[in-house]
């Protein structure tokens, strides 16, 4: 059964706005009183309670990840520079960002400032914790996922259905970008793996990963759509609040597929938004 999405607007500053700050107040919630997370906790189950058969809506707090290594070095050269040969390599000599760089310093202050932020929201107007975690399989998404969150949720103690579950249909686009090439999953589970789910179907080595042709953007909206199409799956109508740790491409395609208006999303920012789907 296919499905159609869209962006239910009204609820964030995000909703209409190209670009605002990478964590405007309240995650950008225009709702500014006391009781904030929990009226828009009553008006997603409204929503949901009215809607007609084969229609619901959850909320859905997109992250992008801090600042990797691959970011400072497309910082450092032109984007022609980049784009004609310094993607496919690892590195030049100074830095390295391939493959699969990690978060750099002021990245993982930007994932600890998403976390503070979750934090403040909590204790000041109870803010609804995802109940749904799904994460890219590189590095750096995984680093900003855990600061973000843990220990807010522990997740090392925490039911297993209730970590972050690490899928392939979350990564950026893939292809000739040595930043974009995952490591093995025994890696992500030796490093990670005490504090998430690795789906079951993730190959231990990146076999999608070809280093002269790049993924196509129709074949990105594939796989986002998949996501989606897993978080409103039946066996999920009772979770509302949805996180997704994932990367610029990533996101941007989903602003796309869900008609979204256009929006830069800076690396650690956090893109919420109310999404309707559809059953066709």
């Amino acid at each position: 059964m296919k499905s159609e999405y869209s962006v239910a607007t009204g609820f964030f500053v995000q909703d209409d706005a190209s670009t605002v700050d990478p964590l405007p107040p309240r995650f950008g919630l225009l709702d500014d009183s006391p009781e904030r997370w929990a009226s828009f906790t009553e008006k997603i189950k409204k929503l949901n309670e009215e809607a007609p058969e084969g229609t619901s809506y959850k909320s859905i707090f997109a992250g992008r990840h801090g600042e990797g290594w691959h970011n400072v070095a497309m910082a450092k050269y032109s984007h022609d520079e980049w784009n004609d040969h310094l993607a496919a390599q690892t590195g030049d000599g100074t830095i390295i960002w391939g493959p699969d760089p990690h978060l750099t310093s002021i990245g993982e202050g930007q994932a600890s400032y998403a976390h503070a932020m979750w934090k403040q929201e909590l204790s000041s107007s109870n803010i609804p914790l995802p109940t749904k975690f799904y994460c890219s399989p590189l590095s750096r998404a995984l680093q900003t996922c855990l600061i973000t969150f843990d220990p807010i949720v522990d997740f090392k103690s925490c039911a297993e259905g209730r970590r972050p579950l690490v899928i392939e249909d979350c990564r950026e686009r893939f292809g000739v970008s040595t930043c974009d090439q995952r490591r093995p999953k025994s890696y992500i589970q030796s490093t990670f793996g005490e504090k998430v789910t690795i789906d079951e179907n993730l190959p231990e080595e990146d076999v999608i990963f070809k280093p002269d042709e790049r993924e196509t953007y129709e074949h990105v909206a594939d796989r986002v759509r998949a996501v989606l199409d897993r978080i409103f799956d039946e066996r999920n109508k009772d979770d509302l609040v949805i996180s997704i740790t994932a990367h610029n491409g990533w996101i941007n395609t989903l602003i796309s597929v869900t008609g979204h208006a256009h929006y830069d999303l800076p690396t650690g920012g956090v893109l919420p938004m109310v999404v309707k789907c559809v059953k066709l």
